[in-house]
């Protein structure tokens, strides 16, 4: 099986940008730090929208993807974030074609 990447834009509500970004890099990056198949997962604030984070993630395959997605801890971390959040997260599942400093 080929490698899965995901680009996920997480937009907060108006003046929770910080406590978002924080729930994120806190309760996030806990989860995933056990995924063996999670092989990239950055947290990234954007340049031009104040209110937007972006997550850019490269999973082993897709079954690593559909572990990820499925777990309680990400389960858990829909619930931390969701008074930060104004709506829900945009979710791009892509398939990684060509990279640099990444193993295709």
């Amino acid at each position: 099986m080929s490698k899965v990447a995901v680009i996920a834009k997480l937009t907060a509500a108006d003046g929770k940008r910080d406590e978002l970004q924080a729930a994120l890099a806190d309760v996030g990056m806990a989860n995933v730090a056990a995924e063996p198949g999670t092989l990239l997962y950055a947290l990234n604030a954007d340049t031009k929208d104040p209110n937007v984070l972006w997550f850019y993630e490269l999973y082993e395959d897709g079954d690593a993807l559909a572990t990820h997605g499925g777990s309680e801890a990400m389960k858990e971390m829909g619930r931390t974030i969701a008074p930060f959040m104004a709506g829900r997260a945009e979710v791009h599942v892509l398939d990684p074609v060509a990279a640099k400093g990444l193993e295709l």
